[in-house]
């Protein structure tokens, strides 16, 4: 499975987990680094610029930083805080995150086509979170998306794939790597996220509040990996109706 590799603007992952931004530790990030071996962690603007707990250095060499634009209500403020994410050192690759909504934190689909459009022009590897909606997928890959990531289910929920019908949708018809973000909360859903042909899972909150964060991390990692493994198999069949013997019975039940 090594030369199994997902590209994002021309840079190569093995690790199909990335570690999303959020409930962040030391502990968290470690666990997710030698556990799930991300290879990608988001990280939120104002964490990198923070006097008293930086977390860029907690993040070991050689992991890709993907700064979000947490907090953008627009897409012009989404823009201005790539712009100082860059310009903080953390490279071209951007999450583009954009919710007006404050009760369910929701992603503004319209606003973030505008913003991925401006920073991709600009040079930046954008990867716009949106709700699953195939126009939007179908307009975001226009304006210069490297992937789409659809949300789950609401951000922090653990409520799973919840969306699933549409990402699979998503899947089948853009020409994308498809990114699961938000809402995954057990290995399971990660793994039946990977099996439907997803390129990879980012999962924060469900590892972040796992009685046993370093156990997690590792179950998380296989599951995406079995998930992964399973995809490039191809599933066995599934019969809409009555049985099908798996051993031939011929001769067996005769008299």
């Amino acid at each position: 499975m090594n030369n199994d590799v997902f590209k994002l603007g021309g840079h190569e992952f093995t690790s199909r987990f990335i570690l999303g931004s959020g409930k962040y530790s030391l502990d968290l990030i470690d666990a997710a680094v030698k556990h799930a071996k991300a290879q990608i962690i988001t990280l939120a603007l104002r964490r990198a610029n923070s006097e008293t707990d930086n977390i860029l250095d907690y993040i070991p060499e050689g992991v890709t930083l993907l700064p979000n634009t947490s907090g953008a209500r627009t897409a012009d403020e989404a823009v201005r805080i790539a712009r100082l994410a860059k310009a903080c050192g953390c490279g071209d690759f951007v999450k583009v995150e954009i919710m007006r909504d404050s009760k369910y934190l929701l992603p503004d689909n319209t606003e973030t086509i505008k913003a991925t459009e401006i920073l991709a022009n600009e040079g930046f590897i954008v990867m716009p979170y949106m709700y699953p909606d195939l126009n939007v997928a179908r307009d975001l890959v226009n304006a210069g998306a490297s992937c789409i990531m659809p949300l789950a289910a609401p951000i922090g929920s653990n409520k799973g794939l919840a969306t699933r019908d549409f990402i699979k949708i998503l899947i089948d018809e853009i020409d994308l790597p498809i990114i699961v973000d938000a809402g995954i909360g057990r290995p399971s859903q990660a793994c039946e996220a990977m099996e439907m042909g997803c390129a990879a899972v980012m999962a924060n909150t469900a590892i972040a509040t796992a009685g046993n964060i370093p156990q997690m991390a590792e179950a998380f990692g296989k599951a995406i990996e079995a998930g992964r493994t399973a995809y490039l198999a191809g599933l066995g069949r599934v019969l809409d109706t009555g049985a099908a013997a798996s051993s031939p019975l011929t001769g067996f039940l005769a008299d």
